[in-house]
């Protein structure tokens, strides 16, 4: 009986896996060829439009190591009507300092550059909040960039094209992983490489409810109408993308850019990604709670991929991945007792496929670096296993902390920036 229902509850998880990767693979091939229609129609009709202003907040604690890259790539952005601010919130080290004299030395160019250093150590959300609502901040759009981050000459410029569509409140930015040697810097680059080739399929499909806090870009009309970020949850990006579609992610999207590069560190320990990892699934699931009646919602104003599928799949995720490790295990020990190796294999050469697909599908990697990471695919399904561990571990944590989860007790959201490595880092794609 227990193997019947193994076996039948690995069929269904793996069903729908393949339906996923099936519609991420699709979806990200039809992403494309609408991508390029729209560059093709684009390059036809150049008709003036008005340049709004951009203001691109940074906030930043604790990252003397990191900011002045961060900021040396916004003032180098060919978009050329920029505010730059940043939000020195209460660091200990020369975060502030480094901010201030890199204001000084640009102060005679034409674009507006500020430091708004906080007292206190208030948090990422209420820190960004504080600029957002005391008036600092003027432009029409805004972008905020994480300090550990850095964007492509072109991003800005490439973000505000999105917004030629009037229905389009918010753009998602397409995030790397810096190069880095060690084992886990190419998985999480891995990572990252196949979770935002998925977002394609978001955007096709008009699902989206996640633009994360590295060079998101969003209506500064669309965020005061939902009060800007919540300061209750672990992840205040998720909390107002969410926001921002509750309102009706019909007359309001929220859409990815492909071409909206932009690069960020990695985590340096397993302890750090364990932190991270249960950060991150911390304020995913508070949100997927607090937002839960968007699921299988029948209003009009929602698409039906958003609350028949996105929702609903977000939520069964986060439950496959509790009970997927004891299924694999029980299987596992079971084809190798009875010689049956077809689910093993088959599972191995799915998921490195997919990888392979990802990997020489993407835009921006030449050449020489996709031959060079082909090396490690045979490797990743074993090494994804990694990720799998500390994502479980994570949601342990949380199911293991029932009042956080649900909001009746606060997480502590006064951040504390992890290990850095800096300007010596490569900054390669």
């Amino acid at each position: 009986m227990i193997r019947t229902i193994a076996f039948y509850t690995f069929i269904t998880l793996s069903f729908i896996n393949v339906l996923h990767y099936g519609a991420y693979l699709v979806g990200a091939n039809i992403y494309d060829i609408r991508a390029l229609k729209t560059k093709h129609r684009a390059s036809k009709r150049r008709r003036h439009r008005e340049v709004p202003l951009v203001s691109v907040l940074v906030p930043a604690h604790n990252e003397a190591l990191t900011v002045l890259r961060c900021l040396e790539s916004i003032h180098k952005n060919s978009y050329r009507k920029l505010q730059i601010i940043v939000i020195n919130d209460a660091s200990t080290d020369e975060t502030g300092t480094i901010a201030q004299d890199f204001a000084k030395t640009h102060q005679n160019s034409r674009r507006d550059i500020r430091v708004v250093n906080k007292r206190r150590n208030v948090g990422k959300a209420a820190a960004l909040n504080s600029v957002l609502r005391r008036g600092y901040v003027q432009g029409d759009l805004v972008m905020t960039l994480d300090a550990d981050s850095f964007i492509a000459p072109d991003a800005i410029e490439k973000a505000v094209k999105y917004f030629h569509d009037p229905n389009v409140a918010g753009v998602a930015a397409n995030v790397r992983i810096m190069h880095q040697s060690s084992i886990l810097g190419i998985l999480q680059r891995f990572e990252h490489m196949i979770g935002y080739r998925s977002k394609k399929f978001y955007d096709v499909s008009n699902s989206e409810f996640v633009v994360g806090g590295v060079a998101s870009t969003f209506r500064r009309e669309a965020m005061s109408q939902v009060g800007y970020y919540n300061t209750n949850t672990a992840t205040e990006d998720i909390s107002l993308s969410l926001k921002i579609v509750s309102q009706g992610n019909k007359g309001s999207r929220i859409v990815y850019g492909v071409d909206i590069r932009a690069m960020t560190e990695g985590v340096q320990t397993y302890r750090a990604l364990l932190k991270q990892r249960y950060r991150w699934k911390l304020g995913t699931l508070q949100n997927l709670i607090q937002f839960r009646s968007l699921v299988f919602n029948r209003d009009r104003k929602y698409s039906r991929m958003l609350t028949f599928y996105r929702m609903p799949m977000a939520f069964l995720s986060e439950l496959m991945l509790l009970v997927e490790p004891i299924i694999v295990l029980y299987l596992l020990v079971l084809s190798l007792r009875q010689g049956y190796v077809g689910f093993v294999a088959g599972a191995y050469l799915l998921i490195s496929l997919i990888t392979a697909i990802t990997l020489w599908q993407d835009e921006h990697l030449p050449l020489k670096q996709k031959v060079r990471l082909s090396a490690y695919v045979p490797f990743m399904y074993f090494a994804y296993y990694i990720m799998n561990t500390v994502q479980i571990l994570a949601v342990i944590q949380c199911v293991l902390k029932p009042k956080r989860l649900l909001g009746e007790a606060k997480e502590g959201n006064m951040w504390k920036s992890p290990e850095r490595l800096g300007k010596h880092l490569l900054t390669s794609s």
